[in-house]
């Protein structure tokens, strides 16, 4: 059940951030489009909440348990700068907006230190999700599952720290950014 509401909650994403841009660029209307952008956190809220009153009720957690609570720790984490580059290509695309720009050598190397400290604040939260599930349910038998979950945040954690470092010792090359090229971090 959680599966089919986190593969919900990952699709209700996409169509909100869609909807909210062809509002804001097509159809002229801002307002809605940064209603309907400022609804992406209520899908995580209603992700949280399904699967803490699920194990609440007395489902053993499962993978899929922990896997919504990365989710929701990267969405938070991560849903800002999606939507930042979600609307640069948006705007390009549809609204003259100026092209997107692939970032190299220094400010390529900075974006993934940035992407260090965001993937530090997005595991950060997924622990904090997964400790406060573990004690919601209140049975440590019940939440053993959610344990192993640590240990996935640390290899992601480090992966992105191995990427980091990588292009500081190898920067990009070979890319340089067109005067009024919009800066997308990536």
């Amino acid at each position: 059940m959680i599966l089919s509401v986190l593969i919900a909650c990952e699709i209700a994403l996409w169509v909100v951030i869609v909807l909210g841009l062809l509002a804001r660029y097509l159809l002229k209307a801002r307002t809605l489009g940064l209603i309907l952008l400022a609804v992406a956190p209520v899908i995580d809220l209603v992700l949280l909440i399904t699967t803490a009153v699920h194990l609440r009720s007395g489902a053993e957690a499962e993978w899929v348990h922990g896997l919504a609570a990365v989710y929701v720790g990267f969405s938070v984490a991560y849903g800002h700068q999606m939507i930042r580059w979600a609307d640069i290509h948006f705007a390009h695309r549809f609204a003259d907006g100026p092209a997107p720009i692939r970032l190299a050598g220094t400010e390529y190397t900075l974006a993934c230190w940035q992407d260090v400290a965001r993937t530090l604040l997005a595991a950060a939260i997924s622990a904090l999700v997964l400790v406060g599930l573990t004690w919601l349910v209140g049975n440590a038998a019940q939440t053993v599952a959610l344990q192993g979950l640590y240990r996935i945040l640390l290899l992601i954690c480090g992966i992105e720290l191995l990427w980091a470092v990588g292009y500081t010792i190898w920067p990009r090359v070979g890319f340089r950014p067109k005067p009024g090229a919009a800066r997308t971090d990536a």
